[in-house]
């Protein structure tokens, strides 16, 4: 201590000379006090400072006292105040708080520019003021750049700094991060966060009392934040790479020196698990190297922040943006009769999607798992989980981030976490600046313009506006279009860009596998193959852009042609991979030959659908022709009911007493719980029951709703049709639904035979049918299959003769000639029948052949 005193002393003398020089330039009443000196002494005189850090010294009071420390001994060490004996300071002056005078120097008043004079002929400092420094005024981004001394330390990232030449006291917040606090209690004590008088000290033993360079850049609810500069490091970055501090976002945007070098800081500091950072457990700890980062290929993009990809390995994988949100719609849906189709409803959710697709659909990217957001738990949706697990990743492609780019375009915005939720993006940062200049620019959802709207016509199974839009897309030769959707290898539905309509497309050519189907009759099993087959189509054509030529459309209002993309006709690509095979509707058309030519590359590869292929050789044709004949499995059924266009219902005999007994159960229940009248909504396609004429109730399936005094309703155990009252109709209680029993009315139509278009002769036939074989039992053998239902033959049971080929006889209606080999002979039988009526002229016949020359005029055609 006495050599510090002499030090002291020295420096007092020195300064005292100093004085003189200005009292001799008759500048009287001049004096500096201790307090001034010795500060200057510790400021200006290195030699002291070294010394006083030397005997531990932390913090110069005042002229006369001075805070000492002990050494760390695992920890933060003791403090104590020492008072020099026998030394009385005045104390410096500080600008007040506003609304409040400023205090001045104690013991005597003194003229400050001589001071500032002395102080700068023994500190050298340079600073930058970017803009003018206001006492009151804190709107700037970076009012000052310049030297500064640290006065106190509240907390390891709140300081109290004295900012040069103007000595300013101002308390100065760290930017970008926050270290552990202490908490005022009631009665006034203090109590430390864990970590928190560790991250305190480190701070103090490297700035307090120390020269620095601080940066103000942002003064946010009046808290001044700013970066603090030592010769020898950022100390922003060195407390976050200690393990003293953790990021926070909202002070990040300001930061100046580059928020990536702090958000490596922090995660070096994680990595090593040091501090507060000693529990921390990685989102991906869980995942291997390989499942964290990988390449693969976009399949799909759903919505606007989620794709589809293929690994390498085959498997396919849901991944989700991190940290962005797609469009979402603000408010309840106005149009509640309308339904409801987030991608074109949703303002810029289709803009959205557009992006994606056209930069990812079938490329190559970089994927980097980021965290692994497990799903929605059962307490918060009332037991249904209200989001699987997702994976969510950083996705990049030529090294740009995708997220990033959808939300500079204003297309998504950035999720705001939680300080303590580290399942974010490890780009966080550069997605909050791209939200930033999306909402500058006014881009996207920022901007004040009118929103986009798409009127897109979905005319999907509607067959009258098909109809009309048919003879449209025949002129137009090949169209564009983007496959929206894969239901199998050759069913797609389609987007039409021009047209602005959505339409279900059928390949047209070819007989491709089908898929298990919940049909009346219950669930059809899936053919062999028909999986990969849309796999296939799938990886081809999914949303991408391609080319189509429609030739007709089926009587469900779905067009029929043929499918383009990039030079591919899809149709010759199920065949040549051996995934469909050519059927007979080709022949008219112009790729029928090279349908043919991939069909026989096909077959000689024997893979998949001709696995068991085995060419016979010719002496085997007499064999041959017998495996092909005509199977005949006739078994009993029950006529129930026929339509206007010939067509009818049958329940099997053999599940009839199963049908019999559930309603008998159903009706029990229906007579001790009645429902309430009114209390079922019908929607179209709901399963329910309705009250027939007879007052009995039956199962029931909506098929459209006109008002709730207008249902249409189909009864699903018999084939007829009604239309009812809501109040008629109630809801079909679980225990006899179609998991119990399948709808036991199968629809049929007759093989064979050709219905008169005239209204009168189609109704003789019809007529004719329900005197014969409507509520009677009879004999049925299914012969080929139909775009809507099976063609079957009919017989009766007593005489088992052909219903069909009875209609023929009578001249009610025209035989159907097939082509199939093997019902050549059936075919030639009803031929015969045919010839038969016209020769006795009976009913249609009664004019003779009418075929031969204005068919049309007649209302019948070939």
């Amino acid at each position: 201590m006495r050599a510090f005193i002499e030090s002291c002393t020295s420096s007092i003398d020195s300064f005292r000379a100093l004085q003189s020089v200005f009292t001799n330039d008759k500048k009287p009443g001049l004096f500096f006090p201790p307090c001034i000196l010795l500060r200057l002494t510790f400021i200006s005189i290195q030699v002291c400072v070294r010394e006083l850090i030397a005997c531990g010294q932390k913090w110069v009071l005042s002229g006369c006292a001075v805070i000492v420390r002990g050494q760390p001994r695992g920890g933060p060490p003791p403090e104590r105040q020492i008072n020099l004996s026998n030394i009385r300071a005045g104390a410096l002056a500080r600008r007040a708080v506003q609304g409040q005078p400023d205090t001045k120097d104690t013991p005597d008043e003194v003229n400050i520019n001589p001071w500032l004079l002395i102080f700068q002929m023994h500190s050298e400092f340079c600073f930058q003021a970017q803009s003018k420094y206001t006492r009151y005024s804190y709107t700037f981004s970076i009012v000052y750049s310049g030297f500064s001394i640290i006065e106190h330390v509240r907390d390891g990232s709140m300081l109290r700094a004295l900012l040069l030449p103007d000595y300013y006291l101002v308390t100065v917040m760290l930017s970008g991060i926050k270290c552990p606090t202490f908490k005022r209690e009631a009665d006034g004590s203090e109590t430390p966060e864990p970590f928190a008088a560790e991250a305190k000290f480190f701070t103090e033993s490297r700035l307090l009392q120390r020269d620095v360079q601080i940066i103000l850049e942002s003064c946010p609810n009046q808290v001044i934040l700013g970066t603090i500069l030592h010769p020898n490091g950022n100390i922003t970055e060195l407390l976050l790479k200690e393990g003293f501090a953790r990021c926070v976002d909202w002070s990040m945007a300001v930061y100046t020196q580059g928020a990536e070098k702090l958000r490596a800081a922090e995660r070096s500091a994680k990595e090593r698990k040091v501090r507060i950072w000693k529990d921390y457990v990685a989102p991906t700890a869980n995942l291997d190297q390989k499942d964290r980062q990988f390449v693969a290929k976009v399949m799909q993009v759903m919505n606007a922040d989620a794709i589809v990809v293929k690994l390498n390995s085959g498997e396919y994988k849901t991944i989700h943006l991190s940290s962005i949100r797609p469009p979402r719609l603000e408010g309840e849906n106005k149009d509640k009769d309308k339904r409801f189709r987030p991608l074109y409803d949703i303002p810029y959710m289709f803009e959205a999607r557009e992006f994606l697709r056209k930069k990812l659909i079938g490329k190559k990217v970089n994927v980097t798992v980021d965290y692994i957001r497990a799903a929605t738990s059962a307490m918060e949706t009332g037991g249904i989980p209200a989001f699987p697990e997702r994976t969510c990743a950083t996705v990049t492609i030529g090294g740009i981030n995708i997220a990033e780019a959808l939300v500079s375009k204003g297309l998504a915005t950035v999720i705001r976490y939680r300080q303590d939720d580290d399942q974010r993006s490890s780009h966080y940062d550069e997605l909050l600046a791209a939200e930033a200049r999306a909402i500058k620019n006014g881009k996207g959802l920022h901007s004040k313009k009118e929103v986009p709207i798409h009127r897109v016509a979905d005319i999907s199974g509607e067959t009258q506006k098909a109809k009309q839009f048919l003879p449209f897309l025949q002129r137009a030769g090949r169209s564009e279009a983007v496959v929206e959707y894969v239901f199998s290898g050759s069913r797609l539905k389609l987007y039409m860009p021009k047209e602005t309509c959505l339409i279900t497309f059928l390949l047209a050519g070819i007989e491709c596998p089908r898929g298990s189907r919940n049909m009346p009759g219950g669930m059809q099993v899936a053919e062999p193959y028909s999986e990969e087959a849309t796999i296939f189509t799938k990886e081809l054509v999914l949303q991408r852009e391609v080319e189509v030529e429609v030739e007709s459309m089926d009587k469900a209002g779905n067009f029929i042609g043929w499918l383009h993309i990039e030079g591919v006709n899809l149709s010759v690509a199920l065949v040549d991979n051996a995934l469909s095979k050519v059927h007979f509707t080709a022949e008219r058309s112009s790729y029928y030959k090279t349908l043919l030519s991939a069909e026989e590359t096909a077959r000689q590869s024997k893979e998949k659908l001709w696995a068991n292929y085995e060419e016979k050789p010719k002496e085997e044709v007499a064999q041959l022709t017998e495996e092909k004949e005509r199977v005949a499995k006739y078994r009993a059924v029950y006529v129930t009911e026929i339509t206007d266009g010939l067509h009818f219902y049958a329940q099997d005999v053999e599940t009839g007493t199963k049908l019999e007994s559930l309603m008998e159960s159903m009706r029990g229940e229906i007579a001790a719980q009645p429902p309430v009248e009114g209390s079922f909504a019908p929607r179209r396609g709901d399963f329910c029951i309705a009250k027939f004429g007879d007052g009995e109730w039956y199962r029931a399936r909506v098929e459209k709703v006109e008002s709730p005094a207008k249902v249409h309703v189909f009864y699903i155990d018999y084939g007829n049709r009604e239309i009812l009252s809501s109040t008629r109709l109630a809801a079909l209680p679980p225990a006899f639904s179609t998991r119990t029993l399948p709808p036991q009315a199968t629809e049929y139509t007759f093989a064979f035979i050709q219905v008169p278009q005239d209204e009168d002769a189609r109704t003789d036939a019809v007529d004719s049918m329900v005197r014969d074989i409507q509520n009677t039992q009879c004999l049925l053998n299914v012969e080929y299959s139909g775009a809507v239902c099976p063609h079957v033959t009919l017989q009766f049971t007593d005489s088992k003769d052909d219903v069909g080929l009875g209609l023929v006889k009578e001249g009610l209606v025209m035989v159907d000639v097939r082509k199939e080999k093997h019902l050549q002979k059936m075919v030639t039988e009803y031929l015969n029948g045919q010839e038969s009526a016209k020769s006795a002229r009976l009913n249609i016949w009664r004019y003779g052949d009418f075929r031969d020359d204005d068919a049309d005029e007649f209302g019948y055609r070939r």
